[in-house]
């Protein structure tokens, strides 16, 4: 993983996202040991309380859940949650682009979704 320092993402939020990706392509499966914050830190060469952030938010998603004395482990709904969250929040903004650009070109509300509709129907021909 490579962290961008240039990002408007704060580097907790990159590693969740990391960690994200790593549960969805399988590479960690339900109830895997993740990384220690400790283990991140010295991979990723940032503070340990940056990657402890990191892997937090993911415990408050219900990602990831603690096992006392053991680390932190992937939940069985971890690829669920992270779906419905990519899902919701990429098609939000992709929507909220798009009824800005049709106010920008004054497109109406009824042809907008005329236009949806007719994209939808190509891509179930498709």
């Amino acid at each position: 993983m490579i962290l961008n320092s240039n990002s408007s993402k704060p580097i907790y939020v990159q590693i969740a996202e990391w960690i994200e990706t790593e549960i969805l392509s399988d590479a960690l499966q339900a109830d895997q040991k993740v990384y220690s914050q400790y283990q991140l830190s010295d991979m990723l060469n940032i503070n340990p309380a940056t990657a402890g952030k990191g892997l937090s938010l993911l415990v408050d998603e219900e990602v990831l859940y603690k096992k006392r004395g053991l680390g932190m482990f992937v939940s069985e709904k971890a690829k669920n949650i992270i779906l419905m969250k990519r899902k919701n929040e990429t098609l939000a903004e992709l929507v909220g682009n798009l009824v800005r650009e049709a106010a920008y070109l004054n497109v109406s509300e009824d042809e907008l979704i005329r236009l949806i509709r007719e994209e939808m129907i190509r891509g179930d021909e498709e």
